[in-house]
């Protein structure tokens, strides 16, 4: 399947999309996932923050939600949509000093990871998960040409 990128009310657009989609998949497939139909979609603070509400319960801004469409018959192929709200990325980015193509890049393979049974919860699962999110970055070699 493929990895595609969508835009919900904002303008944003990924550098290298064609290369971070093969990121993406290499990095799910390292997992020892094969990857379905994985949904990228841009979106503005106010549009992820009312659907945190209304499908988590939870009133508050985030980065990325991610929705896991996965085959429980074939629970090694892995599908979703992954929401993500560029202004938060960029606010993140610059509280934590990082780039924003590094802090969006972060954002990309962590709702991958979603999709692969992490979770980030607990503080033990948000260990792992920032394990997996910083092990991935330093891949990205992987990116043909790399970024």
């Amino acid at each position: 399947m493929a990895v595609k990128y969508y835009n919900d009310g904002c303008d944003y657009k990924l550098p290298g999309k064609a290369k971070c989609a093969a990121w993406v998949k290499r990095s799910v497939e390292n997992e020892g996932y094969r990857l379905g139909a994985v949904n990228y979609v841009f979106c503005s603070s106010q549009r992820l923050l009312e659907m945190n509400r209304q499908f988590l319960g939870h009133d508050y801004f985030t980065d990325v939600i991610t929705f896991d469409y996965s085959d429980l018959a074939d629970k090694r192929l892995v599908s979703g949509d992954v929401f993500i709200d560029v202004d938060t990325v960029a606010d993140n980015a610059a509280r934590f000093g990082a780039a924003p193509l590094d802090e969006m890049h972060r954002v990309l393979i962590h709702g991958a990871m979603h999709l692969c049974g992490y979770k980030d919860k607990a503080p033990d699962e948000e260990v792992r998960m920032r394990e997996r999110e910083n092990f991935y970055l330093a891949r990205r070699e992987w990116i043909a040409g790399g970024e």
